[in-house]
């Protein structure tokens, strides 16, 4: 998400990226790769450079120690230390700045870090696969497989990259999902939630079984965590965690909120339909992946592929902010944006 290009006489010197979380930032890799070649260089970066003491040093007394000439930064940093400080530093010491280059490019890029420091919650991901006529399963709950082999590599390597992957306690009890990325190396390990307002996880599923490897957490409702069922569950090693509920489930806006406080940046919905569907409903969903195979399912019990209330005018039915469309093998895929990143502003 954080990049750095160092560029000098118009060639580039340096370059480098934020691999992971409390190693090196984007800045520091481009300036040992460029070495001396960074005096007069003008620094490019993705995200202002920050100017306080964290897990690493501040990457302003790097740049104004290599003698960077100029700093030209897409997006100001809205985490409170940094926060138009780390630009000021830069100018104090007579580097010249400039700021905005680039920056709904780059907004869309840091989506999930602007939503988590500007509203407190992870960027919420929707994925699943669906039929053309927008099936997710034939009339007798078969979904092995709707998708290619093309798409369940790409869906896996999505869980390869987020917080957290979320699903309702109905896909654990008609799939025994495992939840886990099987396909590269994944940059972060996922945590597993099931929604479960009544505690239906059984106790001998393979995220239960797996839980202390991989983080498993089961969202239930309050005053379901001091029963049998929830102590069963617990020594398996899952966590169990209570959040309000309400006529229509569980209060998602009050789950994002304690993923974020946990500092999630990001979580990936896979299903099922009512499930995906609540996510929307609460206006909680900021972006959709769907697999578009195509073939037709057909058969009026067949399950859609979002359900929930949804809105009763098309008058109310948003337009995506953005649209990507690629092939994966024999399938369609789409990226739908439903959050403006232009919008997550201080």
């Amino acid at each position: 998400m954080v990049g750095c290009v160092l560029v000098r006489a118009g060639r580039i010197v340096g370059e480098g990226y934020h691999q992971r979380f409390g190693g090196p930032h984007a800045e520091i890799h481009a300036l040992r790769q460029a070495g001396s070649r960074a005096r007069g260089a003008t620094a490019y970066v993705t995200l202002e450079p920050c100017c306080h003491y964290g897990k690493t040093p501040p990457c302003t007394e790097a740049l104004i120690a290599a003698g960077v000439a100029r700093v030209v930064a897409a997006i100001r940093d809205p985490f409170g230390p940094v926060a138009g400080k780390g630009l000021a530093r830069l100018r104090r010491a007579g580097i010249e700045v400039r700021a905005g280059v680039c920056e709904a490019e780059a907004r869309r890029l840091a989506a999930a870090y602007l939503t988590l420091q500007l509203r407190g919650r992870p960027w919420v991901i929707l994925k699943w696969a669906q039929s053309l006529d927008g099936r997710i399963a034939t009339r007798t709950g078969d979904s092995r497989w709707i998708s290619g082999d093309c798409s369940r590599r790409v869906a896996h390597r999505l869980r390869g990259v987020v917080d957290a992957v979320v699903v309702g306690v109905g896909t654990v009890l008609a799939d025994d999902p495992l939840l886990t990325c099987r396909e590269g190396r994944p940059r972060r390990i996922a945590a597993r939630i099931v929604l479960d307002p009544r505690l239906r996880t059984p106790r001998d599923c393979r995220l239960t079984a797996t839980a202390r490897a991989v983080p498993l957490m089961i969202v239930t409702m309050s005053g379901r965590t001091r029963g049998r069922a929830a102590r069963m569950l617990a020594r398996t090693g899952a966590e169990l965690l209570e959040i309000p509920c309400h006529s229509g489930g569980l209060e998602l806006a009050a789950l994002l909120t304690e993923l974020g406080r946990r500092r999630m940046s990001n979580i990936l919905v896979e299903g099922g339909g009512r499930t995906l569907g609540s996510f929307l409903d609460a206006g909680l969903a900021d972006e959709a992946v769907v697999f578009v195979t195509r073939r037709l399912i057909g058969g009026r019990d067949a399950p859609a592929a979002l359900a929930g209330t949804g809105p009763a005018r098309m008058r109310d039915v948003p337009m995506p902010v953005w649209t990507e469309l690629r092939r994966c093998g024999a399938d369609d895929l789409y990226r739908l944006g439903l959050t403006d990143p232009a919008k997550l502003r201080t």
